[in-house]
């Protein structure tokens, strides 16, 4: 995706430290992305936010604070998830068996990465061929 084209549309959340969170964070994403009539890749989506929301909760929201998810919707049917944590460290694919969720995020998202911010990071995936 090119950073210079602009969001035609944004929408974010903030989520407290909470196991509850993550399932708040897929029903925010499944009523944003049928507002948007975006639903194509919508299980895609909605595995993607689980596990980048359950990854922020468990390696990257220090006690006391929460997690950003932010969803975007692009004029050429891009839809961009992002999670902004807190906590230090940098998400990597580990390939160890109980580190599976980014590996998941690679398979079924077009694009994904790391972004370092302060404090913390943004984890992101885009999927493209939705509408918006």
């Amino acid at each position: 995706m090119n950073p210079t084209i602009q969001a035609a549309l944004m929408r974010e959340r903030l989520y407290l430290r909470s196991p509850r969170s993550v399932a708040a964070a897929r029903h925010f994403t499944r009523d944003t992305l049928r507002a948007w009539a975006a639903t194509e890749r919508l299980d895609d989506m909605l595995l993607c936010v689980s596990e980048l929301a359950t990854n922020a909760l468990r390696y990257g929201v220090p006690r006391g604070r929460g997690y950003l998810l932010r969803l975007f919707g692009f004029e050429d049917g891009t839809v961009r998830v992002e999670v902004h944590d807190s906590g230090p460290g940098f998400s990597r694919i580990t390939g160890r068996p109980h580190g599976r969720g980014l590996t998941l995020v690679a398979a079924v998202a077009d694009e994904w990465g790391v972004l370092a911010r302060t404090p913390g990071k943004v984890v992101w995936c885009e999927f493209r061929g939705g509408a918006c």
